[in-house]
């Protein structure tokens, strides 16, 4: 599809249900995976926008968010589109069906989306399964995974740490990096492992599990996504808490329970809202943590990211990283290839330093090329 193509294809998906357009979303990209996967190509970067984070070479700082390609089905395919690296998930530990429909709200007018969709997938052991054979080939991109407690086990602390355990222990031979979500609002308890005490505990045990897996798993990074719900004055002692215990790094943010005033049409849907309507919060979680933790710890900045100037407020409030979602559905499937070509545009005119510098983007060189395709 072309590009200016989109608005067209825009319009006639906007007319169907939000969960079946995505169904059918991502029925092309199965069916486009084994094409990319075969498909020659250099890394997707714009001429200087490759860097260096976690050990990993980033062929350019704009990637796809978890929660798109949940159950891992076209690794490739997204960087045939221009993502700089792609995080799959979450997986929880046991299959499920997640809640009951409908689940999924799409407002054009706000450029926002509600989910309630509560971790569907189809389970760590068939999603390792199905990547263990498509990675036979890896991308020329980092490729997160994302963990999640199944629902049965929230609440049980020692069953939770066992449920994200055995994801961490199927999957992270297969990743390039982790991420643990305790921070989706629609699986009833799941925020409470952000306390400093449990999400502590958390860490230490699956950097533990980690320690004991054969070969590069076993120093797998594994970065934390948090909630924008939590208040200011609660970040420090979290992400110390996560340090201390083993993490590598944050991703902020999840979605949101919050509504802006005024919005009586977000407000009637129950869910966690992404989008625009998220932009600023999640741009000063960002700027929080980052001020929390100093500098060279690594933070992928997530939520209403759909212009230039979203990746640019998110790398100038800390973030080494972009990744983006809904983006993807109001923007359409060239977003990523779109904004890399106007950060390199911008910084060719030397234009926005100050938002480069701190996140280290553009460094001068490219990085070394790893073993892929």
């Amino acid at each position: 599809m072309k590009p200016r193509l989109y608005p067209l294809a825009r319009s006639l998906l906007f007319r169907l249900d939000p969960e079946r357009a995505h169904h059918l979303a991502l029925a092309a990209a199965r069916v486009l995976e084994p094409w990319a996967a075969r498909l020659p190509m250099p890394p997707p970067s714009e001429g200087r926008l490759a860097l260096r984070r976690m050990g990993l070479e980033f062929p350019n700082p704009i990637g796809l968010a978890a929660g798109f390609d949940k159950n891992g089905c076209a690794p490739h395919l997204w960087e045939s589109l221009g993502f700089g690296f792609a995080e799959l998930g979450t997986v929880t530990a046991r299959a499920q069906p997640g809640n009951p429909r409908p689940r999924l709200a799409r407002f054009a007018a706000e450029r926002a989306l509600v989910n309630r969709l509560g971790f569907n997938n189809d389970g760590a052991a068939v999603v390792a399964e199905r990547l263990a054979r498509l990675l036979a080939v890896r991308p020329c991109i980092p490729i997160g995974l994302n963990v999640g407690a199944s629902r049965a086990v929230v609440g049980d602390a020692r069953a939770e740490r066992g449920d994200y355990l055995t994801s961490v222990e199927l999957l992270a031979p297969l990743a390039d990096y982790l991420v643990v979500n305790v921070s989706s609002p629609n699986t009833p308890g799941l925020r409470d492992l952000q306390s400093p005490d449990r999400l502590g505990a958390l860490v230490a045990c699956i950097r533990d599990g980690l320690a004991g897996l054969p070969g590069s798993a076993s120093r797998c990074p594994l970065l934390v996504k948090l909630s924008p719900d939590l208040e200011d004055g609660e970040i420090e002692a979290i992400c110390r808490a996560a340090l201390d215990a083993g993490a590598s790094g944050f991703v902020a943010t999840n979605t949101t329970l919050w509504r802006p005033a005024g919005s009586e049409r977000l407000a009637s849907v129950a869910g966690g809202l992404s989008g625009a309507p998220l932009r600023s919060r999640s741009t000063e979680v960002v700027r929080r943590i980052r001020g929390a933790v100093g500098d060279g710890i690594p933070i992928i900045g997530v939520g209403g990211v759909m212009s230039l100037d979203d990746v640019l407020a998110k790398l100038g409030g800390g973030a080494d990283l972009v990744a983006l979602y809904s983006g993807l559905i109001f923007e359409g499937p060239f977003l990523a290839r779109r904004l890399n070509r106007d950060l390199a545009r911008r910084r060719g005119a030397g234009e926005g330093e100050a938002h480069f510098a701190a996140s280290g983007v553009f460094p001068g060189r490219s990085p070394a090329s790893r073993s892929c395709r």
